[in-house]
């Protein structure tokens, strides 16, 4: 009897057939058939529809289970330090990445030579900077419905860990409401596993419609800034994360990455960190061992604070920007560059496209210009789905470290190579 592809094997099957299908597309000449019943049509509506459902997905699901950790934690506490120590690992591997990004771009040199008359240089929005005190008082709700409406997501964080603690604290007082917030996670997971069923599909149209209005034209004078992202981005994820992992944890980074592969891959098509939310718990939960108490909290805080993929663009687009225009950079600009993109990765939403907006900040604070981003937009959704991928991986990375401290870890789940759970449904 033939054995039946998995989910992890379907999703790479189809990113690989949604690649070549939106190079042949490409290739072909526009016309209705084309451009508007299958780009702007099928795959369009597939695709995004595909989105669409996951993100409706997030806020309850989100919600809900920060609700159901909290409130099985308990202790004020020990939740400070969970969050305290997840903020600190988020921080500094953000500071690690746009330091790592730099030096790469300073290696490589990817703005030199450069013929800025051969590219077409794209309208860009700048972003303004908003205070230090302005992002805290930002994160208190002053209506929590609706910042469930809008999808905010660190008023969402702060409101749902409160209603945990106190319902922990009230116990058998609030018991009927911690048994709604309990069952209802269980219907949003359940829901997560059917929706899950479409990705193979999802996924081919997202990546037949990147490619195929994407051709070659877009990337050989920007192969050089593109490759330096490409191994900046591969050495923090398979470097940093996976030392941080074995080093913290002494679990095996192999294990950890084939396991992960498919919310890695779905993050890749989806350029979402926040449509990746509800696999990347289910994911940790049911395949590496991870106990939701800890996932809940540290997953969607991480695809609010955590952007390292991120980061790593906005340095390696700083050197590439800079040698374009003839701009020499000093110490203190390369500082500043690394002080801004940090701070700038708290807050910003994880959703596609919005590293390109954080950038003209980065640029504003060292005086690059804002047009020089224009160089890049036409290739940063390739780039994007890839800083997607490495922004859920350390997230992930952080959950299993924080859950192993604090004896949150089922290392038999972790180790078991049979161990196919969802990804076999």
């Amino acid at each position: 009897m033939r054995k039946k592809l998995n989910l992890t094997a379907k999703i790479f099957i189809c990113l690989i057939l949604g690649a070549i299908t939106g190079i042949i597309l490409y290739q072909l000449p526009s016309g209705y058939i084309k451009d508007d019943f299958i780009i702007n049509g099928v795959f369009k509506v597939i695709g995004k529809g595909f989105v669409r459902a996951m993100q409706m997905l997030v806020v309850p699901l989100v919600f809900c289970s920060l609700v159901c950790g909290s409130m099985s934690i308990g202790d004020t506490k020990k939740l400070g330090k969970v969050g305290a120590r997840t903020i600190a690992f988020y921080i500094a591997t953000t500071a690690i990445a746009i330091t790592l990004s730099i030096g790469i771009g300073k290696l490589l040199n990817p703005g030199l030579g450069l013929d800025l008359s051969t590219m077409e240089i794209a309208e860009t929005t700048i972003a303004e900077s908003t205070a230090v005190s302005d992002v805290i008082l930002n994160i208190i709700p002053t209506n929590p419905i609706n910042s469930l409406a809008e999808g905010n997501m660190l008023q969402i964080i702060v409101f749902a860990l409160l209603i945990g603690l106190i319902l922990a604290q009230l116990k058998d007082k609030a018991e009927t409401v911690g048994k709604f917030f309990t069952q209802f996670n269980d219907i949003m997971m359940k829901m997560t596993t059917i929706v899950m069923k479409a990705a193979p599909i999802g996924v081919f149209c997202l990546i037949a419609t990147t490619f195929s209005t994407m051709g070659w034209n877009a990337f050989a004078p920007l192969l050089k800034y593109i490759f330096a992202v490409f191994l900046a981005l591969a050495i923090h994820c398979l470097v940093t994360y996976m030392l941080m992992l074995k080093g913290f944890t002494k679990l095996s980074p192999i294990k950890f990455l084939s396991k992960f592969a498919p919310v890695m891959s779905f993050a890749f098509s989806t350029a979402s960190s926040n449509a990746s939310i509800p696999l990347s718990i289910e994911t940790l939960d049911e395949k590496l061992g991870v106990s939701e108490n800890i996932s809940s909290f540290t997953v969607p805080l991480g695809a609010t604070i955590n952007m390292d993929g991120t980061a790593i663009m906005q340095g390696v687009a700083v050197v590439f920007v800079a040698q374009a225009f003839g701009i020499n950079l000093g110490l203190n600009d390369y500082l500043t560059v690394i002080l801004t993109a940090t701070l700038a990765s708290i807050g910003t939403a994880g959703v596609p496209g919005v590293g390109m907006i954080t950038l003209s900040m980065v640029f504003n604070s060292i005086g690059l210009p804002v047009e020089g981003i224009g160089l890049i937009m036409g290739i940063d959704r390739i780039l994007d789905m890839c800083r997607t991928a490495v922004n859920v991986t350390g997230d992930a990375v952080c959950t299993t470290i924080i859950a192993k401290q604090y004896g949150e870890l089922d290392e038999s789940i972790f180790n078991d190579n049979l161990n196919t759970a969802i990804l076999n449904d």
